[in-house]
């Protein structure tokens, strides 16, 4: 006997679902981020380590992160750091001179216009270089505990997983919870979604015998499982 597919919701239950990974990921290390945030970093050390974490995994990131803070974490001081010097302590995270380059830039127009302050506002935060939606947003929310709706690639793919939203990228997914998430889980959607991507529901073969929402979710595109 096939065991029967998981239900298809017309209104998922996102607030039991979100729920329920609020009792369950906290057995699971938390992103980096996160973690910064909650322990109270400046938006500055925000701003630098979500730059330094795209496309580059959080076990690298603790480790390249402090080491730059270490020689400097304000934006006169990076400034002074210079590029190359930037570049030379972040490596190996990918782009790592893109990411140098950008940080530097970002410091100078923290200094001429915003008085070595990070903006708390997501369209002067997404005018700086190399910062998308995806760092904006989680600037506001880290850094400064604003509402916004951070959506990276697990957010992303597990949304539309579940079948909560069917959109086609990261930047599409954010304008669709925005538009039906519920505001008390705009804050937390991001970690809690992290943490079960990078733990349970991996981009291929995730482990749904494991997921404590599998219950719940749709499996849209999984065709491997464990």
């Amino acid at each position: 006997m096939t065991e029967a597919a998981p239900p298809v919701y017309v209104d998922f239950p996102i607030n039991e679902v979100l729920g329920i990974l609020a009792e369950e990921m906290p057995r699971y290390a938390r992103p980096l981020v996160d973690q910064m945030g909650g322990a109270g970093a400046t938006p500055f050390r925000i701003l630098v380590a979500t730059i330094l974490s795209l496309r580059t995994k959080d076990t690298l990131t603790a480790v390249v992160a402090p080491r730059l803070f270490a020689a400097a974490d304000t934006p006169a001081g990076l400034l002074a750091l210079g590029e190359e010097r930037a570049a030379e302590l972040i490596y190996p995270v990918g782009f790592y001179r893109t990411k140098a380059r950008s940080i530097v830039q970002i410091c100078r127009i923290l200094l001429e216009r915003y008085d070595g302050q990070v903006p708390a506002d997501l369209e002067a935060l997404l005018a700086l270089p190399g910062v998308g939606r995806k760092t904006a947003n989680l600037v506001l929310t880290a850094g400064f505990g604003l509402p916004g709706i951070c959506v990276d690639i697990h957010v992303h793919r597990i949304c539309n997983r579940w079948g909560y939203v069917r959109t086609r990228d990261p930047d599409a997914t954010e304008l669709a919870l925005r538009a039906k998430l519920p505001a008390q889980h705009w804050l937390t959607i991001n970690g809690l979604l992290v943490t079960l991507g990078q733990n349970i529901c991996h981009p291929t073969s995730p482990r749904c015998s494991a997921c404590p929402v599998a219950a719940y979710c749709a499996r849209v595109g999984v065709t491997r499982s464990r």
